[in-house]
């Protein structure tokens, strides 16, 4: 049992079971020992990979992206180049050296790194020291805290790590799904309370039959309303890309991922990254809601194909070597395909409503 366990268990003895959104909290936020709070979780020697860690060619579409939505919005002389939750700034960094090719996008961008992990803060600040930026970069805890102006928001596997709650559908009540001391006080247990009413679901849940697990993420529909209605006050566009189904399913999707591995969520809190599927069904009706408007959702793969994906691999295997040429099919595969992140990971665009589709959302 380690301390974060330690100091979970008592915390429920001294008050209540911990809701799943709760303990998510915990597990990767606690200021002493949260799983993003104490570490670089990236990369091989890390627990997962992301899509900019496998290869540039990532950063470089979404970097064009985002100089031709700028282009779209008329060129404004500023645009704040937001990313939420922005890993180690490797995503940011091929984005701007991509996007730099449009004239004007360079001295327009002012970078905002929405951030709330020390160690992954200290890499993304090494990581633009080598970009020539216009304006410095800024960091803030939270997209509520980016300045006002047209914003170009970027979120690459952000919203999968946002706490959630589960509630089991019993019949005409609903049980919500909590964390637990086990009998015996030795580790942690998912519990069912007593059930109650029906709670504040999105549309796409309130019918579901009974027998079933549902999950929300307040968490996640607020940031996507406060985005949305940043859009359409002031201009400008988002781009979400992460795993999920695109609308509002049933079942347990809370998962634990370390080395690389499958983990148990409720064994060793804090020491291995929690996520569940994103319900882009879910934030799509929150934009709608909001008044902008939700493009998409399309597939990773063919969202990549579209911006381009290919031909930049080919131009980059041109004068490449052959090892450097198998890593680059390598990453496409991986990038695109239907058996690997092409399919599983969805994107997502929000726009003001009467903004024409962005690029990949043709």
């Amino acid at each position: 049992m380690n301390d974060l366990e330690e100091f979970i268990i008592e915390h429920i003895r001294e008050t209540q079971p911990l809701s799943i959104a709760e303990y998510m909290h915990f597990a990767l936020s606690h200021a002493d020992h949260g799983y993003y709070m104490t570490r670089d979780p990236f990369g091989v020697q890390g627990d997962f990979i992301t899509a900019p860690e496998i290869s540039q060619m990532f950063g470089e579409m979404l970097g064009l992206w985002a100089a031709v939505v700028w282009q779209g919005m008329g060129s404004p002389e500023k645009v704040n180049l937001v990313e939420l939750g922005p890993g180690r700034g490797t995503l940011m960094s091929d984005m701007l050296r991509a996007g730099s090719a449009a004239p004007g996008f360079g001295d327009a961008v002012q970078v905002h790194m929405v951030e709330t992990s020390p160690p992954l803060k200290t890499l993304q600040q090494q990581a633009l020291e080598e970009i020539d930026l216009a304006h410095p970069a800024q960091w803030h805890g939270a997209f509520d805290d980016v300045p006002d102006g047209p914003v170009i928001v970027i979120a690459n596997e952000f919203f999968d790590a946002l706490p959630i709650e589960q509630y089991f559908h019993a019949g005409d009540y609903w049980c919500p799904r909590v964390v637990d001391i086990k009998p015996d006080g030795d580790g942690l247990c998912f519990v069912l309370l007593p059930p109650f009413d029906a709670p504040e679901l999105p549309p796409g849940l309130l019918d579901v039959p009974p027998d079933t697990m549902v999950e929300v993420c307040p968490a996640g529909l607020d940031i996507v309303e406060n985005v949305a209605r940043r859009i359409v006050a002031q201009g400008g566009a988002a781009l979400i890309i992460d795993y999920g189904h695109g609308e509002s399913g049933t079942g347990d999707t809370l998962q634990a991922v370390k080395g690389h591995d499958h983990h148990h969520p409720l064994v060793d809190p804090g020491e291995a990254d929690l996520t569940a599927h994103v319900d882009f069904g879910a934030l799509g009706q929150r934009v709608f809601a909001s008044g902008a408007r939700a493009q998409g959702v399309v597939g990773q793969g063919a969202f990549l194909n579209r911006l381009g994906l290919r031909e930049r691999a080919d131009s980059l295997m041109a004068q490449a070597t052959p090892e450097q040429a198998e890593d680059i099919t390598g990453a496409v595969k991986r990038l695109t395909d239907a058996t690997e992140m092409g399919e599983l990971f969805k994107v997502m665009a929000i726009t003001r409503i009467d903004a024409p589709p962005p690029p990949g959302f043709e």
